[in-house]
């Protein structure tokens, strides 16, 4: 038995070993700077001039400053209105094609090449995707001479102009960005599934609506959750589309300014209190909401798994 012992502790001393790259990394990279803004928050600390004023302890003034400012609400209901508009046709397209790639009685041919081509997006920076755009949708852009040319409008329409055609091309960008990626993820989740489920309700007579509805979205809902999160934290870290499709300034009307637009606005100016309450408040409000996703699609059975109380003997 001693030997077995050994043996055995022997063995998890490797695996603590091969843990601590990933622990170092995790402390130095984001356990560390998570403290300190946290700590930094607390304080009053920025430039005004050539003047540095700080830091001087304020307690949670900074956090009351944010959240009593409409801007902050204003650029998280931009920053959720864009991220709804990109997410939602991006996860209708992503199921759509990964029902289509893992189904094996269309018998797909150059699934290799359609894969490649449909993850390409994905690839490409997003500071040059949004040039770009700014570039293709400009006043004398190659998409306003088409539109002109074919009838569809008399004059060139100004769509860095109007705030949901600025609103859109962002959604836009994001979802081609990233429903290649999406798919893949989608494609091996359903690829998990035991194939003898869908023959069997195929031979049970249920139809290929049925068996999608039925049998794959449910056994979906893993990987389905991680997809929404994991989306939703990227969304409302959205900064580089709309910072170098607006110029940095959100316009019109400030429509497309997010949430981490706001921050770096904070950050550039040196003032170090309101950005580091800003990233807190933005911490916080990320995992509210992928809890609030995690609930919605893992919800508890309480009726199915609570157990039937026994009667008391009379």
């Amino acid at each position: 038995m001693n030997g077995k012992k050994s043996k055995v502790v022997e063995y998890n001393k490797w695996g603590y070993i091969f843990l601590i790259p990933f622990v170092v990394v995790y402390l130095v990279f984001s356990f560390i700077p998570l403290v300190t803004t946290i700590y930094n928050s607390f304080f009053e600390n920025y430039r005004a001039g050539l003047t540095q004023i700080g830091p001087n302890f304020i307690g949670i003034k900074n956090y009351v400053t944010l959240l009593s400012n409409p801007d902050l609400w204003q650029y998280l209901k931009n920053t959720m209105i864009m991220w709804i508009l990109g997410f939602v046709p991006q996860i209708f397209f992503s199921l759509l094609l990964s029902a289509w790639f893992t189904d094996p009685s269309l018998r797909l041919k150059a699934q290799g090449f359609f894969k490649t081509v449909i993850y390409l997006p994905n690839l490409i920076m997003a500071s040059a995707f949004s040039m770009l755009f700014f570039t293709l949708f400009a006043d004398s852009g190659p998409i306003n001479s088409i539109l002109v040319n074919l009838g569809i409008i008399s004059k060139p329409y100004q769509f860095m102009m109007n705030v949901w055609s600025v609103r859109g091309l962002v959604a836009f960008m994001n979802f081609v960005m990233w429903f290649g990626n999406t798919t893949i993820l989608l494609m091996a989740g359903m690829m998990g599934i035991d194939p003898n489920l869908f023959e069997a309700a195929s031979v049970d007579g249920a139809t290929a609506t049925e068996i999608f509805w039925k049998i794959t979205l449910p056994l979906l809902r893993p990987i389905l959750v991680y997809v929404v999160i994991t989306s939703l934290i990227g969304g409302l870290q959205m900064f580089d589309v709309p910072q170098i499709l607006t110029n940095g300034n959100g316009n019109p009307d400030r429509c497309a300014m997010t949430l981490i637009m706001y921050l770096n606005r904070h950050l550039y100016s040196k003032n170090f209190g309101i950005g580091g309450a800003l990233s807190v408040i933005l911490f916080v409000v990320t995992g509210i909401l992928s809890l609030l996703v995690f609930r919605v699609q893992n919800p508890r059975e309480d009726r199915g798994t609570r157990k039937p109380r026994r009667r008391a003997h009379d």
